[in-house]
């Protein structure tokens, strides 16, 4: 068993585990590997897994602002943490979920001769989806709330336009005397945000899930890479927002399509099913 882990600046964190092929994991979210323990273990049976963190988090709480994130930079930054990895010649596998999912496609359509195989988890690429106006509308809708009311409400309002639910939004009159005027429009949030602005939930919600949901992928790069590359989606996640968008990729890519165990964080939820599912599909 091999224990190594790298912390610097440019490539954020990486953790590597195992021995075999080099599988390199993007977590969702912010990039918080949180949860992934489970079936980073069973994978690493089989793989060498390098465990990606882009920016870090799992270090600790980030210092200073965050600005928003950029799927190109992301998948720049896998790119050359790849290099320092790989041989002369070598390929590696990548395995992406959600927000990752949209980084392990963009690193596939833009460095295609590092990669063997990806596969993409539910990536929110929304723009290739016939309501993709509605389903904007919706993100930013989440972007707002967070803002205004902090990540739970902006969660409660993501889960419902994830899941397809209706979702009354009514204006709260009193919340700007409830706490003191601190949601004013200065663009503040709520008043425990000092504390809570750099938690991954608060970076995604602020920073990664407009920018990523709304990068445009190249398919016509992806079409012709499409025998390297399955879609993935949870078995819990049909008829969601999530699964719609996977499966319509595969079509528009000419890829494969794979039912994973679970719903969007199947991998949380049955992490060894989930991986061997995975090891399969690579």
């Amino acid at each position: 068993m091999l224990d190594r882990h790298h912390d610097g600046h440019h490539d954020g964190h990486y953790d590597v585990r195992g021995s075999g092929p080099l599988l390199l994991v993007i977590p969702g979210g912010a990039g918080h590997p949180m949860g992934l323990e489970g079936a980073v273990a069973r994978l690493s049976e089989r793989f060498t897994v390098v465990t990606y963190d882009p920016l870090g988090l799992s270090r600790g709480p980030l210092d200073g602002p965050v600005g928003d994130q950029r799927v190109e930079a992301w998948s720049d930054r896998a790119h050359q943490l790849l290099d320092s990895l790989l041989s002369d010649g070598e390929s590696a596998c990548v395995f992406g979920s959600s927000s990752g999912g949209i980084v392990a496609l963009d690193l596939l359509a833009r460095y295609p001769e590092r990669l063997r195989r990806v596969v993409a988890h539910e990536p929110p690429s929304i723009g290739v989806l016939p309501d993709s106006a509605r389903q904007h509308a919706m993100i930013m809708e989440v972007y707002e709330i967070h803002r205004s009311e902090g990540v739970v409400a902006a969660m409660a309002r993501l889960s419902a336009g994830l899941e397809g639910r209706s979702w009354e939004s009514h204006p709260r009159p009193v919340s700007a005397a409830a706490d003191g005027g601190a949601s004013t429009r200065s663009g503040q949030n709520v008043p425990d945000s000092r504390e809570t602005q750099n938690t991954p939930m608060d970076i995604f919600l602020g920073h990664v899930l407009r920018p990523f949901t709304s990068h445009a992928l190249d398919l016509a790069a992806l079409k012709g890479l499409s025998s390297r590359l399955t879609l993935g989606a949870g078995s819990d996640s049909r008829g969601q927002l999530p699964f719609r968008t996977a499966a319509l990729l595969a079509e528009l890519s000419g890829s494969d399509f794979v039912e994973f165990p679970g719903g969007h964080l199947g991998v949380l939820q049955h992490p060894v099913a989930f991986a061997d599912r995975l090891a399969e599909a690579l």
